[in-house]
């Protein structure tokens, strides 16, 4: 529970508490009590791989029926014992190790000997223990990282009502352990409000309710005394629904109410304020949070996958040559045991050396990434895929936390004939405030009573006037007010106490909660203007005047936004007046044909909708006492009917919806991220095609994507229509084919339609599109898509997002990216890498993405040369003498030249860099060269060889011609002709110099020149210290090199690359 690490799930370890058979409550201080059962603590062992019902008997866990998961995490791979087994076979298992293992074990045959065992054992164990110590590093974080979260304690509710742990030092907003039933709470109102950003990405607060007769009890320790039990359904992946039942048997007559989704506290989510009680009914695996997450898979990167590509094919032209030299033989002998010499001659074709390099340069460039200060905090969580940044093709975004901040900001309100911004909103506040003061005034006058009606509620019903700017800003500001679910709830802040604040209103103390932020940003924009909400139940409201009078409304009926309605309602009646009004608020697609005519609306709805503002139509219609009785007992009538209930509800509602007067439009703007269009802008010029998809609705995914630029202003919008059959997915399709460069919106409901009967067809018309929105979309379809595009495309795909309901994307992508955002930081824990801003994205692909990817594509092709030319010159010297299976360099001479003579030159290509990141930033087009793989192909590949063999003919045919007596002068004029090829190569491989190259090359030289006086085994001291040793290997590397100068001189004359010009 609680975080995600490693691409792997935590939980929340609760038996810690250790229930006994008497107590089954736990205490969180200041944000939850849980009642729990006892878990299994052989939970693997009991047969639980089917979900069944529960029935969780309160305060008596030995009736419990079944085992259940204990609530632990454990994120290992491996314990002490199967350690070393385990890495050791997940090394092996591989053919590219296996190969070199079964080199090595070859060398206790002695038939096959051909050499010190050193010669291949040292290389292979140098291999093994780096990857065996990266493993155990990676093995202790994680230990230390489980044992954090399973450290955390819960408070536990003994039999007496006391608290067993004290949680004094938890910070607020304590995030729920497991999945409950909601038993009882210490708020006033008899209700709490829980966050669930963890599960589908919604920040805002949804209401949530306890048991009734629980809450009723006098006590949390009565819970304990009566008996009683709930009965849960099985676990399932649902987070929207659940059916259960609370049963107390002591009761005369018995209790049995029915537990829906209003009833849970789902584990994950955030409780608001005060304390609330449960009974756990789900833990470990069978979380509705653990079941929409996907099991994190093994990423193995594309470039990986192309390497082990053409090791096969150097494994393959190691087998041919093997059996060439033994057919020239004419199979004489015991040919057999000859092929096998040759393979073990010949082995260094396919070079050991080149995973290591390859690990090791990731660990540089994972390196770079977290020390680049233009990207501050950012975390490498995989540091085996940073090549895959560099070849991006789809982005998939979450919207809410990641594009947006999440924050809502008030920006407009229009009343048709005039509209106030951010800049006028003091005279908004000057209307309201003159409306409320003017009459006080008047009366204060003539009867020596101040009032706190406006003048508005003071007017005659019968004077049909034209009413006032000032009239009609009030109004306006009055329903804004009051059409809401949004609650008031008062904190102490270490000066004043909760109670004391909520009896005086105290501003400083009062928070504002609500089922979405849209409501939260209204009612505190009517505040700044001074209409205060300080004060609401679930039967009333109240509201505080410029003045400081209080003004109260009775709530008489509430009609809740829904997707399909679009809109909200509430009946107030003014107690000051005995006034009962009708408000209600909504989209202006529905809002449109509710109230009265005018000629302004769609216009300016769509001039705001055009500046990437949410807009709500606010409207309102004034009721007598007898339409409002009358109503109210046809709205009665309809919630009892047992057939039809939610038609014949919505018929008399909208009896109401008619000739409504519209009072004004309200936009709200959702803040984006620094910097989210000028990195969208640079994602789309490199390339890449942006989808977002997210759990928000379809009008605010719609404003978002137009305000970050997602969808830019020349493009068109196709929303698809609602479908949920074969035939209407079939003709919506047809219509969208027709449409050309245009963006598609897209409900989760529909796409699972279309999949589900078109999923080719609808994926190769998607991905023509310059951006998808995909709205109203479930963690698990987030993770379906990316795994569709990615089989449909062949494309690597990138997720991006900050939630929990975002880690089955991020983990299912070839890239998963985590932001840390207010959502917390399980998307960044889950992810292969953590960035703290969504603008970061940018430099993490342009720059260190592609730089990574060059830089690993000319490493790998520079090691395969390497390792190429010895084996080349290997070949020629057998071929020479009479096709013998007698190594040409021996013991440390082999060893040396692909560790200290060349390793640190060769490893210095990963500072390597073609232009400066201000330049990769500044053009992002260059980013778009990489995603045809041509760094890292079959035609670089093709040429890299040629020049091996050449290289390698040159200095072994070369030393055979000038050498003159003894054969060791041989192998000293083509082994340091050799050395001296390879520095020189790195030489002209590199494009942009850096210091620690120039170190590297000339270590190496120094390392060579030193060893000579201990190489006399090998190589004639004496000879390497004549002026003919010195001009021969002159010669020879001038050959072999020279001509590879002039060709990449004239090649950047006549054909410079695409960043040429943009380096000069």
């Amino acid at each position: 529970l609680i975080d995600n690490s490693r691409n792997h799930l935590y939980w929340l370890k609760l038996n810690k508490l250790d229930f006994n058979p008497k107590t089954s409550y736990v205490c969180v201080r200041n944000k939850l009590i849980l009642v729990a059962f006892r878990c299994c603590p052989w939970s693997r062992c009991c047969g639980m791989g089917d979900f069944r019902p529960r029935t969780v008997w309160l305060g008596h866990p030995e009736k419990r029926e079944q085992r259940y998961p204990r609530n632990v995490i454990n994120n290992q791979k491996y314990n002490f014992f199967t350690f070393l087994p385990g890495v050791l076979f997940n090394q092996f298992k591989y053919f590219f190790n296996l190969y070199f293992l079964l080199l090595a074990c070859s060398q206790f045959v002695n038939e096959l000997r051909l050499g010190a065992l050193y010669t291949y054992w040292v290389p292979l164990g140098f291999v093994l223990i780096i990857t065996i110590v990266r493993e155990a590093v990676e093995e202790i974080r994680c230990f230390l990282r489980d044992k954090e979260v399973n450290s955390q304690i819960y408070s536990k509710l003994s039999t007496r009502g006391e608290l067993l742990f004290s949680l004094e030092d938890y910070a607020a907003n304590q995030r729920v352990p497991a999945d409950m039933i909601f038993l009882r709470t210490s708020e006033r109102n008899g209700s709490c409000f829980l966050r669930t950003d963890q599960l589908d990405g919604e920040t805002d607060w949804k209401l949530r309710l306890p048991v009734a007769c629980t809450q009723r009890l006098p006590t949390a320790a009565d819970l304990l005394q009566i008996r009683s039990y709930v009965y849960a359904e099985e676990p399932n992946i649902d987070i929207h629904n659940f059916i259960g039942t609370f049963t107390r048997e002591d009761g005369d007559p018995p209790v049995n109410e029915s537990l829906s989704i209003e009833n849970t506290l789902w584990a994950s989510t955030v409780i608001a304020s005060g304390t609330v009680i449960g009974v756990v009914i789900y833990t470990g695996k069978e979380l509705r949070s653990v079941m929409n997450t996907s099991n994190p898979r093994h990423k193995i990167g594309l470039f990986d996958l192309e390497v082990n590509c053409l090791t096969k094919i150097l494994f393959g032209a190691l087998v041919v040559v093997s059996l060439v030299m033994v057919a020239l033989q004419h199979f004489a002998g015991r040919w057999y045991l000859q092929i096998f010499r040759f393979l073990l001659l010949f082995s260094n074709i396919v070079p050991i050396s080149l995973r290591v390099n390859l690990d090791m340069g990731k660990m540089v460039f994972s390196w770079m990434i977290k020390k680049d200060s233009k990207i501050p905090g950012t975390v490498v969580r995989a540091s085996t895929i940073p090549e895959q940044l560099g070849r991006i093709s789809y982005l998939l975004t979450d919207k809410t936390g990641t594009l947006t901040q999440n924050e809502m900001v008030f920006r407009r309100l229009h009343l048709g004939t005039v509209a106030y911004g951010m800049d006028s909103m003091d005279e908004v506040q000057s209307h309201v405030f003159s409306a409320y003061t003017q009459v006080n005034k008047s009366l204060e006058q003539e009867t020596g009573f101040a009032s706190s009606l406006p003048v508005t509620s003071r007017a005659p019903a019968t004077t049909k006037v034209r009413k006032t700017i000032s009239s009609r800003v009030h109004e306006a500001v009055k329903a804004i007010a009051l059409v809401h679910n949004v609650t008031p709830v008062y904190e102490a802040n270490g000066v004043t106490d909760q109670a004391e604040a909520e009896q005086h209103y105290e501003d400083t103390c009062r928070v504002y909660q609500a089922s979405s932020p849209d409501e939260v940003s209204l009612v505190q924009w009517t505040e700044s203007v001074g209409l205060t909400l300080v004060g609401r139940d679930q039967s009333s409201m109240q509201l505080r005047t410029p003045s400081g009078q209080i003004l109260n409304f009775t709530i008489l009926q509430i009609f809740p936004f829904t997707y399909e309605s679009k809109r909200m309602g509430i009946i107030v009646r003014d107690e000051s007046t005995g006034e009962i009004t009708f408000y209600m608020k909504g989209a202006d697609v529905v809002m449109s044909g509710i109230v009265q005519y005018n000629d302004w609306l769609e216009e300016e709805c769509g001039n705001m909708a055009r500046e990437g503002l949410r807009v709500l139509v606010v409207a309102k219609k004034s009721l007598t006492e007898e339409q409002y009785q009358d109503f109210e007992a046809r709205y009665v009538q309809a919630k009892l009917s047992v057939h039809d209930r939610s038609l014949k509800v919505a018929t008399v509602i909208e009896s109401l919806e008619m000739e409504m007067e519209l009072l004004c439009l309200t936009g709200v703007e959702d803040q984006l991220q620094a910097d989210v269009r000028p990195t969208l802008e640079i994602l789309r010029n490199a390339g890449i095609k942006v989808w977002m998809l997210t759990g928000d609705k379809l009008e605010t995914a719609t404003c978002t994507a137009k305000n970050a630029h997602l969808v830019t202003r020349n493009q068109d919008i196709h929303v698809f229509r609602p479908v949920t059959t074969r035939s209407e997915a079939h003709l919506e399709l047809n219509a969208f084919r027709r449409k050309h460069d245009c963006a598609l919106v897209i409900s989760g409901d529909s796409l699972e339609v279309c999949l589900k009967f078109y999923e080719y067809e609808f994926m190769e018309l998607a991905c023509q599109c310059p951006a998808v929105v995909c709205c109203r979309c479930a963690p698990t379809q987030k993770a379906q898509i990316v795994r569709l595009l990615q089989e449909r495309t062949g494309k690597l795909t990138c997720a991006v997002g900050d939630g929990g309901n975002d880690v089955s994307m991020i983990q299912e992508a070839d890239c998963g990216v985590g932001v840390e955002g207010k959502e917390g930081k399980q998307a960044s824990l889950a992810a292969d890498f953590s960035v703290t801003q969504f603008k970061h994205l940018g430099r993490l692909l342009m720059v260190h993405g592609r730089n990574s990817y060059k830089r690993s594509a000319a490493l790998s092709q520079f090691v395969i040369h390497r390792s190429l030319c010895i084996s080349t010159m290997q070949a020629v010297f057998s071929s020479v003498f009479y096709f013998a299976s007698v190594p040409l360099y021996q013991g440390f001479l082999i060893i040396g030249y692909s560790t200290i003579y060349t390793m640190f030159p060769v490893f210095s290509l990963v500072l390597d860099k073609d232009v400066k990141s201000e330049v990769a930033m500044l053009y992002p087009e260059l980013y778009k060269d990489l995603l045809k793989g041509r760094p890292l192909s079959f035609k670089t590949f093709l040429i890299w060889v040629l020049i091996s063999i050449y290289q390698g003919n040159i200095i072994m045919y070369g030393a055979l011609l000038l050498f003159e007596s003894e054969f060791v002068h041989i192998v000293a004029i083509s082994f340091t002709s050799l050395i001296l090829t390879e520095l020189l190569m790195v030489a002209l491989t590199i494009q942009t110099w850096h210091w620690l190259m120039i170190v590297a090359e000339l270590l190496s030289l120094a390392c060579y020149i030193a060893s000579l006086v201990f190489l006399h085994e090998f190589i004639d001291v004496y000879f390497i210290a004549t002026l003919s040793f010195i001009w021969k290997v002159t010669v020879i590397t001038l050959v072999s090199c020279l001509p590879l100068y002039i060709l990449k001189y004239l090649r950047r004359r006549f054909s410079p690359p695409s960043y040429s010009k943009l380096t000069s």
